[in-house]
């Protein structure tokens, strides 16, 4: 079989993936398949998987036609393994318990942040220049976690969620009016959880080539259960797959991020970054608009709010900078 052909980008860089289960074996996937990176690197503590995954997905590379190299390795709680991450540029902590129906993110605190510090504190050691994107849950306190335990700057630091959310509201919208998904623009900021803050005033879906808001064509009620939906997004699908959470959506927006850090590209995205002044909040962790470079988080980008809006996203700040405050002593 000859590989399909056609120009191939520039590769460079290491990243790493920490967690191997659904939502890092495919993300990794996605990485490896942009074709930009020289290598991924997969790990988990259970002993086989990450080599087993990369090898599969190393065996793709001749059907999709991409160069970059897969490595897989088992870590070990000591520590041991974690040479495999050295230099990575950037490394996206997946490592983690899902959600079982019934469990709130909530849920799984203590036992994730067992986890993530001790990911955290590998990562410190073997890549210190790395940004770093977490996905654990409870995401916004897995990241001010991760933030705490590396020491990095905060900008270096980012929490993946709002990309998902605001991925899961596009989609009921579209879904709702009967519209091409690339016709529907939405946001969510806020927290990765009942404090999520849907916007329905930053949500425009365009009809004949007419940009028109949702406000416009769906009533008050229904766009208040696209919002709930959104809410309750990922339990939604949990319920339905009985073990087991989303991992699709998720890696496509863990990985879309990896990559507008891995291209420098200035991209908005909507993430959880540190805030700081933004939006008259202080000092936590949150989900917002951000554009995204080389190093991070380059600056927070300030929407227009609705004072309702505005109101549910201080709402979301002091219930996150609450738990956030609680998450150094796990």
């Amino acid at each position: 079989m000859s590989a399909p052909t056609g120009n191939s980008p520039e590769r460079r860089g290491k990243v790493a993936v920490i967690g191997a289960g659904f939502y890092g074996s495919t993300t990794a996937q996605r990485l490896a398949e942009y074709d930009i990176f020289e290598t991924v690197v997969l790990t988990d503590i259970i002993e086989g998987r990450p080599e087993g995954l990369a090898l599969d997905i190393n065996q793709s590379r001749p059907i999709e036609g991409f160069e970059t190299k897969v490595i897989g390795k088992t870590t070990s709680p000591d520590g041991a393994g974690y040479e495999v991450i050295a230099d990575a540029s950037i490394v996206i902590i997946t490592a983690g318990v899902p959600r079982k129906p019934g469990m709130s993110r909530m849920d799984l605190l203590e036992t994730n942040a067992r986890i993530v510090r001790g990911v955290a504190e590998n990562i410190a050691k073997y890549a210190p220049s790395a940004v770093v994107i977490v996905v654990s849950n409870p995401l916004d306190e897995m990241t001010a976690l991760t933030q705490l335990v590396t020491g990095f700057p905060k900008n270096r630091v980012m929490g993946q969620a709002g990309m998902l959310d605001t991925a899961r509201f596009s989609h009921f919208v579209a879904e709702e009016l009967g519209v091409p998904i690339r016709a529907v623009r939405t946001l969510t900021l806020g927290s990765h959880g009942d404090t999520m803050v849907p916007v329905p005033s930053q949500c425009f879906v365009t009809i004949d080539g007419e940009q028109r808001r949702l406000a416009d064509l769906v009533p008050p009620e229904k766009i208040q259960e696209l919002v709930e939906r959104t809410r309750n997004g990922g339990g939604e699908i949990v319920a339905l797959l009985k073990t087991g959470s989303a991992y699709f959506a998720p890696s496509a927006a863990a990985a879309r991020m990896a990559r507008a850090v891995a291209e420098d590209s200035g991209q908005v995205l909507p993430v959880c970054a540190w805030v700081d002044g933004e939006y008259g909040i202080h000092g936590v962790y949150l989900g917002v608009e951000a554009e995204i470079g080389a190093q991070g988080v380059r600056r927070v980008v300030t929407t227009p709010l609705t004072e309702s809006e505005l109101a549910a996203l201080h709402e979301a700040a002091r219930a996150v900078a609450a738990k956030q405050a609680d998450v150094a002593n796990l």
